[in-house]
């Protein structure tokens, strides 16, 4: 046995986003990898989005972590993808933020930990009107918020008002 537990809805709701968020490149040399990964050629995906996230690019660093994650085109690498999300979530990507959420909460590449998800998700929901990640993130929050006590959605709120994006 593999190890690997079935895809949690909400993972399968972030796919989801991601593939509409590709849809909207936010990139010119991004378009290649979006349409690459919509074409399930993963190899030219990561060929493309390799360099733009080690320059920085949020977006080519969060699309990167979701390949390690759902091991789409290279093994599945829980402890890669947190690193790639995690330099994302520091520029202040949603969906990067959401997505380590989840790793916290479901104990992927991480040892699970409802304050840190609950940290996260809270950060993610935060955002502006119009972020497609702002929405998965408020019920993913909802959700695991109901087996927390209200000291542990304390300790959350508290990290998560301390948190800074870089630069900030």
């Amino acid at each position: 046995m593999s190890g690997v537990q079935p895809m949690p809805l909400r993972s399968s709701i972030a796919l989801v986003l991601l593939f509409a968020c590709l849809a909207l490149p936010a990139w010119a040399d991004g378009q290649v990898a979006a349409d690459a990964y919509k074409r399930a050629d993963y190899a030219t995906a990561l060929r493309e989005w390799r360099p733009l996230a080690e320059q920085g690019d949020a977006n080519a660093q969060y699309n990167l972590g979701v390949m390690y994650d759902f091991g789409k085109g290279i093994p599945q690498d829980f402890a890669a993808a947190r690193q790639w999300y995690e330099k994302a979530a520091a520029q202040g990507h949603a969906g990067a933020q959401n997505s380590l959420g989840g790793l916290y909460e479901f104990g992927h590449g991480v040892k699970r930990d409802d304050v840190r998800a609950y940290m996260w998700y809270n950060i993610a929901s935060a955002h502006p009107t119009g972020d497609p990640h702002k929405d998965v993130a408020a019920e993913n929050l909802d959700a695991i918020a109901g087996r927390m006590t209200s000291t542990q959605i304390a300790e959350a709120k508290k990290l998560a008002r301390e948190w800074k994006p870089n630069g900030q």
